[in-house]
C-alpha cells in the first residue's frame, strides 16, 4: 500500500542538498496542480513553488536558481530537489494540491528541513 504525504526532510550543513517527495493520490497526481509551502518558526507560511499539470514550474524568487520541482505522474509523486541550501530555508515544507475549485484539496503532513553547521 502506497503512503501518502512528505517526506524527506532532515538536516543537512549550509550548502548541502535535500530532496522532498510527496506522494499523492491518483486522481490528484493527474488533475492538479502542486505547490510546496514552508513555514519557519515565528513567521509566516510563504509559497516556495509551484508545478502545473502541464509541467509549467515556477518559484519564489529567494531560491529560484537553487531549487527545481517535478512530477513522477506513475509514481503520483512531486520532487522539490533543494540545492545549495542555506540557514534561512529553514522551515516546516509542505505540499498541497490546487486550486480547491477542481476538488484538489489534497494536503500532506510536511517534514522538516533543518540547515544549520
Amino acid at each position: 500500500q502506497v503512503q501518502l504525504g512528505d517526506s524527506g526532510g532532515g538536516l543537512v550543513q549550509p550548502g548541502g542538498s535535500l530532496t522532498l517527495s510527496c506522494t499523492v493520490p491518483e486522481f490528484t497526481s493527474n488533475a492538479c496542480g502542486m505547490d510546496w509551502y514552508r513555514q519557519a518558526a515565528g513567521k509566516e507560511r510563504e509559497w516556495v513553488s509551484s508545478i502545473a499539470p502541464d509541467g509549467t514550474t515556477h518559484f519564489r524568487d529567494s531560491v529560484k536558481d537553487r531549487f527545481t520541482i517535478s512530477r513522477d505522474k506513475p509514481k503520483d509523486t512531486v520532487h522539490l530537489r533543494m540545492n545549495s541550501l542555506k540557514p534561512e530555508d529553514t522551515a516546516m515544507y509542505t505540499c498541497e494540491a490546487t486550486p480547491a475549485s477542481f476538488g484538489c484539496i489534497y494536503r500532506g503532513q510536511g517534514t522538516q528541513v533543518t540547515v544549520s553547521s
